[in-house]
């Protein structure tokens, strides 16, 4: 088994288990149904193949948060171009500035695949909605012979520097995980973003088990200024005094 992580970053992002008429929120983390559709999309997945999603969605499915972001608020509007009617106003949600790890355990064939589809992507990737590009690469490794609650654990922190900054100097640094849960595991929330079809006559979704847990991390800027000291000689400015002497 392998596992194959991704940085979800980028000025806004929208991760939608529901939608209802004009409306369209997001969850405070990515989904499995918005990851899975974008490596299908990735791989040039048809929409309405329902097989080869069935593959990608026996994934399993984590992600960690690190860096929330904060929830704003969008009003749009459109109006027809031949009848001159405006459309109806349409209230969207989004995360802006909001860092995550995803990550999705399975065979070592399947992952190398969909590692291969993120260099080369048929289409681009993006997160949430197609109005939200990605702001550094996609992918960010394989981790061979780990399964999804360590690789969400070893994987760097990835948060912004300015946020990193508001963190201090602590060595280690507290970041929830939403972990897909092990068929024998219990206490278990359920969440409705399991994709049997992403066909737009035939859109579904299942319930999904999630663990949600913490993982401590390093922080990378205490780590670095630490190593920059090791070696560096004390100066004792009355040395030279002893010496003359």
């Amino acid at each position: 088994m392998s596992v194959l992580t991704l940085r979800l970053d980028g000025p806004l992002q929208a991760w939608g288990a529901s939608a209802r008429f004009a409306r369209r929120t997001t969850e405070s983390a990515p989904t499995k149904s918005g990851v899975i559709g974008m490596l299908a999309a990735a791989r040039g997945m048809e929409r309405g193949d329902d097989v080869e999603l069935a593959r990608l969605a026996a994934l399993r499915f984590g992600v960690r948060i690190d860096q929330p972001g904060t929830r704003v608020r969008d009003y749009q509007t459109a109006r027809h171009q031949i009848t001159q009617v405006s459309m109806p106003v349409s209230e969207r949600y989004y995360l802006a500035d909001a860092v995550f790890v995803a990550a999705v355990e399975g065979e070592d064939e399947l992952v190398d695949v969909l590692d291969a589809a993120l260099h080369a992507p048929v289409h681009a990737p993006f997160l949430g909605r197609r109005s939200c590009p990605p702001a550094r690469p996609v992918r960010l490794g394989v981790h061979r012979g780990a399964d999804l609650a360590r690789a969400l654990r070893d994987e760097p922190w990835q948060a912004a520097p300015w946020y990193r900054k508001g963190h201090g100097r602590q060595p280690t640094i507290p970041l929830t995980v939403l972990r897909e849960a092990a068929a024998d595991e219990d206490g278990a929330d359920l969440l409705r973003d399991q994709p049997l079809s992403y066909a737009a006559e035939r859109r579904r979704h299942a319930l999904r088990p999630v663990v949600t847990e913490t993982v401590e991390v390093l922080h990378p800027d205490v780590r670095a200024a630490a190593t920059a000291r090791v070696g560096v000689p004390t100066h004792d400015p009355l040395a030279v005094l002893e010496e003359s002497n």
